[in-house]
């Protein structure tokens, strides 16, 4: 058994190896929140997502949260700022767009976030993404225009980003902003602390939005199946997915990470498949191996 933590641990030391952990994971969070979007409000899915992450990391961190409080109050802006942006603001605007976007949509437009953090990071981080990055994400994003085209670039001219694909791209930033403002975390704060932080910061901003919601008829299911749900998705996608994405953020950056992005259009087609029965077409292999194309590119050591 002790080969199990050692294999983790060496696993942990090498994030590229760990740069399809956080796309797979989300792309199971993309299927399930268009399987309950009839059912549940989405601004108080977030809230409960991440009301269920904070409790579930509170007990193994607290010590380590008390100690570097003072690391907590002195960069208290940016961990309101990835708070806001990269809990609240992502999560609930992806949420509400699935109410009225298909999950296949929603992963495919997700995919234009590495085109997004260039962006952000120049204006706010100031940081210039390499060439081989850059290379890698324009590659995987001429796969993921296949995609949207159907094979035929000529329907992209008529692609229509109205309603929940517009709501789609205002979250697509909003997460390009936080995964520039995670690379600036200090060295000195522990991971794990700051993306408490982050949590609790998100939660506090999504209290008065899902209270305005419910003050307008919302109700939350308690049903089996909806508790399942939000505990799958409070534990595994909002705690285990975003530890991982911030690993390989702080140690990879975000031009690389970002590349890895696209394999979100990879996987939630496939998990739409397993799941839903839904059958790939030959636009979507095509697409695909443009996709893992760039992301080998820009993931790729240098020598």
């Amino acid at each position: 058994m002790s080969a199990v933590p050692g294999a983790l641990r060496r696993a942990w030391d090498q994030p590229l190896w760990l740069l399809w952990v956080a796309p797979l994971i989300w792309a199971t969070n993309i299927t399930l929140g268009r399987a309950v979007a009839a059912s549940f409000p989405p601004v108080s899915l977030t809230l409960l997502r991440w009301l269920i992450a904070g409790a579930v990391l509170a007990p193994f961190i607290w010590p380590r949260v008390v100690a570097q409080w003072p690391l907590l109050r002195r960069h208290w802006l940016l961990i309101c700022a990835s708070g806001a942006f990269g809990m609240a603001g992502y999560s609930a605007l992806a949420y509400i767009a699935l109410h009225s976007t298909t999950a296949a949509s929603v992963a495919f437009i997700n995919s234009t976030l590495p085109l997004m953090v260039p962006i952000v990071m120049l204006f706010i981080g100031r940081e210039a993404i390499a060439p081989q990055a850059l290379a890698g994400i324009c590659v995987s994003f001429c796969g993921v225009l296949w995609i949207m085209s159907h094979g035929d670039p000529a329907r992209l001219a008529h692609l229509s980003f109205a309603g929940g694909e517009l709501l789609t791209l205002a979250a697509v930033a909003m997460y390009a902003v936080y995964s520039v403002l995670v690379r600036r975390k200090p060295r000195e704060l522990d991971l794990l602390v700051f993306l408490f932080g982050c949590i609790v910061a998100g939660v506090a901003v999504l209290l008065p939005f899902t209270a305005f919601e419910l003050a307008g008829g919302a109700r939350i299911p308690t049903d089996a199946r909806s508790i399942a749900t939000v505990l799958y998705i409070g534990v595994v996608i909002s705690l285990f997915g975003y530890l991982m994405w911030n690993h390989t953020v702080v140690a990879l950056g975000p031009g690389i990470s970002g590349a890895s992005y696209h394999l979100l259009s990879v996987f939630t087609p496939l998990v739409a498949y397993l799941w839903l029965g839904e059958k790939l077409a030959g636009y979507h292999y095509a697409g695909i191996a443009l996709i893992l194309a760039g992301v080998f590119i820009a993931a790729r050591p240098k020598r």
